[in-house]
């Protein structure tokens, strides 16, 4: 059964750093043209943090450009959020997710987390001022 886990999430002062992993199991994540991470905070929208596209092409949120990092690992089967310089309105659940069609760079930028064929339970992320 495909599965996505996600783990290092935790409670970090403004201005750490964290790295979440996201470890795939029942399928190659290298067969996943796009995976992503999204974070959803407690009375906000879901919001779309990176998404990476064949392996090489990443995209970010205006709100974590320079700070986050994401990359994927296919011999670990796990991708990663390398998260720096972190803020009090990083404090989110943080979503891994990966694609099952082979979708174009555009439809990677844009989708939702729902539109993911396979999605992780969630790591939750607090930073605290």
């Amino acid at each position: 059964q495909d599965q996505l886990v996600e783990s290092g999430g935790g409670s970090v002062q403004a201005g750490g750093s964290l790295t979440l992993s996201c470890a795939a199991s029942g399928f190659p994540i290298i067969n996943s043209r796009c995976m992503g991470w999204f974070r959803q905070a407690p009375g906000k929208e879901r919001e779309r943090v990176a998404n990476i596209y064949t392996d090489e092409m990443t995209n970010y949120a205006d709100s974590v450009k320079g700070r986050f990092t994401i990359s994927k690992d296919n011999a670990k089967n796990t991708l990663y959020l390398q998260m720096n310089s972190l803020k009090p309105e990083d404090t989110a659940m943080y979503y891994c997710a990966a694609s099952v069609s082979p979708w174009t760079r555009n439809r990677c930028s844009s989708a939702g987390l729902l539109n993911y064929g396979r999605r992780g339970q969630g790591t939750q992320v607090t930073v605290s001022s």
